[in-house]
Parts: C-alpha cells; structure tokens; sequence
C-alpha cells in the first residue's frame, strides 16, 4: 500500500535512534483507539525494535490514522473537509478515498461513503418524535453519493498539494451542495492493515491486531494458527466474547476477519426494528433477515467493507457474492421462519462450534 511507505520510513528513522534489541517471545500492547480498545499481540522475535517502543510506535500510527480519517476527531483532515475546509491530503486520506470508490463500484452503490448526509439523518443520536419523511430522505440521497465525486482524488489535487471539495465534484454537479465523506465502513480495517505493515516492516512475523476488527498472519504463542471468537448476534449483546457462536482459525497466513451485525446497534420504533445498517441506493435502513456477517479476506479493509456489504445484500445475495468470489470465506447468522440458521463458505475454517 502507497500510505504504508511514509509511515514505515518515519518510524524507520526512529528505530535508528533506539538501538533496541528485543529477546524474543510474545508481548502486547493495549491502547485506547478509535472509540475504544486496541490489542495487538506480537512475536518479537527477529523484531528490530524493543517491544516497549513498538507498542509506542503503534499508538503513534493509530494517533496519525486518527487525525487522518476520524469523523469524530474535529481536528481531523476528514473533518476539516467535511466543513467545506482546503486540505492539503496526506497517503492515508487518499488511498482510504481510492479504496472506497473501488468498493463502490465493485458493490454498485451498496457501499457509499460519500452518502454520509443519509447516514447522519439515520444516526442513532436522532430523537424526534416522527421518523424521517419520503421526501426529506429523497432530497438528502439525490445531493450526495459517490456518483457526484470523481474516480481519481489525486487528479483533484492543485499544484500546491491542497485539495478542495468543490474540485473533487463532477463536471455539473451542485457546488452548494459539497462533499461529505464517512470512511467508517472500512476505517477500522484499514488501521489494522497499516499497523500490521508497520510491524512487517519491523520484522515482526507472527502477530494479531485487534482494532475492533482482526488482522493476523502466522503463529500465536501456543505455536498454532490465530483462534478468534463470532460472537452470537443477539439483540443488545454487548460484551465481545460474552456469547460465541463459533471460532474461527486462521490458516497461518495473512488474513482480515471483520464481523459486521444489527444487533449491537438498533432502533425501535412502534415496534418496527431499525438497523444501523443503511442501503445508499434507497437512502432506508436496509431491511433483510441477515442478523450478522463474518467475512475473512487478505486483508482487513476489504473484509470490512465486504461484512457492510453483506448486510445490505441480505443472506441470499450474500451467499453469491461470497462463493463468487475466491479470495472471501464468510460466516453469515440469519433469521428464518423455523429460526437462527448458520452459513459458512466451504473454506471459512470453523475450529469450534457453539
């Protein structure tokens, strides 16, 4: 990944200086990131820095992520654009917007991150007393979306660097009505791609990052590939690991596994569940019986934004998209007239069931 380079040249620098050597053996750093806990557990072993600044090195990537793509962080890049601010972008903006506009086509407008207006209208920090109208919801999803941006964000970008959110718009499109990007559909994932590069570039081999989704590659500490739990969607369920629905094993390779479900996050109205979960195209709380999807991809961005896209497929569509695709294994947990039934691809690799 182009973002990764910078990244790894600074904190190459910074090993320079350190002239630490680590004596082998696992360690783990735990943090506060991105709305809450981080857990990344490493093998030091051919690591060329000490295990107590690696674990540094990670907050300070996570603190760069942070103030790159944070929708929350107001002094972020993503923030300050969204304000209709100019920015001058670094690697992680650009290449975060370059992967989202190829899910978007990839996914035919089921994954938007430019649609952050429908988003926010949906937000679950709404209170009214009535739900949003037919014509509120048509008139936000007609003046954003992806489809108003261009393909290529770096072919906006002025001689001096900067960029605007007028120049990233169309030839034709509204100028009043500006850009507003939510990158949440795969930010998370990403950040576990970037601090998984930075440790590779570290030497570390065997590692586990949890940024509330997963990236691994080779060994745990017990010597065999990485175990993580699928919690069971239950509506409200939220403690992870409280209720497993099953654990899944890694090959021993590098993989993303991301779960994306409603049952966490929901709203009920006259008895009327809904989700968090919003379809782009038709700008409503996407309505299917997929209660949860569990994707594992070769990285973890890809299988954050494939477990959102599953959930506003629906199970069915999902089960094409996953065994179409040769590089995604999925679990997916959804309701039907009989009950809860559980889906896996062939090659998802359940090493228990619950």
């Amino acid at each position: 990944m182009r973002a990764l380079k910078g990244i790894i040249a600074v904190f190459a620098a910074f090993v320079f200086l350190a002239g630490c050597r680590p004596t082998g053996g696992y360690y783990e750093a735990r943090g506060y990131a991105q709305g809450g806990e981080y857990r990344v557990v490493f093998n030091s072993e051919g690591c060329s820095l000490d295990p107590a600044q690696v674990a540094k090195g990670i907050d300070s990537v996570l603190v760069a992520i942070d103030n790159s793509l944070s929708g929350y962080n107001k002094g972020s890049l993503l923030s300050a654009f969204n304000r209709g601010e100019t920015i001058t972008p670094n690697e992680l903006f650009l290449e975060c917007y370059e992967l989202s506009y190829h899910f978007y086509d990839q996914s035919e407008g089921a994954l938007d991150v430019a649609a952050g207006p429908v988003f926010d209208v949906w937000g679950f920090g709404f209170t009214g007393d009535s739900l949003p109208s037919d014509e509120a919801l048509e008139a936000i999803r007609t003046r954003c979306g992806m489809h108003r941006l261009l393909p290529d964000i770096r072919s906006a970008i002025a001689p001096d660097g900067t960029l605007s959110p007028t120049s990233l718009l169309r030839e034709g499109e509204d100028t009043l009505a500006l850009p507003v990007l939510n990158f949440n559909a795969i930010a998370q994932g990403y950040s576990c791609d970037v601090v998984a590069h930075y440790l590779k570039g570290l030497g570390v081999k065997d590692m586990l990052v949890d940024i509330g989704e997963i990236w691994c590659d080779g060994l745990s500490d017990k010597g065999r590939p990485w175990r993580v739990g699928v919690d069971r969607p239950v509506d409200g369920n939220m403690s992870p690991g409280a209720d497993i629905a099953a654990i899944w094993q890694s090959s021993g390779g590098p993989q993303g596994l991301v779960t994306s479900g409603n049952y966490r996050k929901f709203y009920v109205r006259d008895g009327r569940k809904y989700g968090h979960t919003i379809d782009p195209r038709t700008a409503r709380p996407a309505e299917n019986s997929l209660l949860s999807a569990t994707v594992v991809a070769p990285d973890a961005a890809t299988a954050d934004a494939v477990a959102t896209w599953c959930m506003v497929l629906g199970p069915e569509a999902s089960k094409e998209l996953i065994t179409t695709s040769p590089d995604l294994e999925a679990l997916l947990i959804y309701d039907t007239p009989t009950g809860t039934t559980t889906w896996s691809s062939p090659d998802f690799n359940i090493a228990e069931a619950h």
